[in-house]
């Protein structure tokens, strides 16, 4: 069977390639798959602890059987109605027309996040940013994320937007908007849609710097979404709380 892959953020870099077609013997699993990957391209080794994987815009574990023409991603460490509303953008976050839009003759509260980027990472001078997603999933993260907002902190609306690509210093990258009847409400929903983006939604960014450009770290994922472990990788992701 044939199966396509594909790689984002530091990862398309290790193997040197956005995406890859791949034939495995019927039954295989996906599994075998990373094992394939693991022997061809020896340092991945030290990270597949920390990368999480989907089929088919699902996250998925290594005991999952692939089928021909599946669509499977390898996913480092993640560093989209306007009620919810959510969007991947490319252009500047417009966040006073989007506060603006939310905003209901019932609302008491509207709570904003704005990530914005700065000019200095650890020591470091930035110079800019650049975001990829794998995009089609990331808005369904991103919507389903802003549904259980409106589940668990009882808010009336909720919107995502995350831009990807090049952003200057001082540009918004990301933006969280809660509105509800009442504050704590709308401040526990912001907080907590910000803290779960960074941690479930793929989404990495790479940071240029006077003296080069990396792929910044990612925070690990929630236990609850399968990961590459098992096969070999012991280490787990590093932490940088940075957006």
């Amino acid at each position: 069977m044939q199966v396509r892959v594909l790689f984002f953020g530091m990862l398309k870099e290790m193997v040197g390639r956005q995406q890859d077609t791949i034939h495995l013997p019927d039954q295989s699993t996906l599994g075998d798959l990373l094992t394939h990957y693991e022997k061809t391209f020896p340092s991945l080794k030290n990270i597949l602890a920390s990368l999480a994987m989907s089929v088919n815009e699902e996250y998925a574990g290594p005991d999952v059987r692939l089928k021909n023409g599946d669509e499977v991603a390898l996913l480092p460490p993640v560093s989209g109605g306007l009620d919810p509303r959510c969007a991947i953008v490319r252009q500047e976050i417009d966040t006073q027309r989007i506060v603006d839009e939310i905003k209901y003759p019932e609302d008491g509260a509207v709570v904003v996040f704005e990530g914005v980027v700065r000019n200095n990472t650890r020591g470091r001078r930035t110079l800019y940013l650049d975001y990829e997603a794998y995009e089609s999933m990331a808005l369904k993260q991103m919507q389903a994320l802003a549904d259980q907002s409106l589940i668990n902190f009882k808010i009336r609306g909720a919107v995502i937007v995350h831009r990807v690509g090049k952003m200057e210093i001082g540009e918004t990258s990301v933006l969280i908007v809660a509105a509800s009847a009442h504050r704590a409400a709308a401040f526990d929903a912001c907080r907590w849609l910000i803290d779960t983006l960074k941690r479930t939604v793929p989404i990495w960014k790479k940071e240029y710097f006077e003296d080069g450009a990396v792929w910044a770290d990612g925070e690990p994922f929630p236990a609850e979404i399968p990961r590459a472990e098992g096969i070999s990788a012991t280490q787990p992701a590093s932490k940088l709380n940075n957006r």
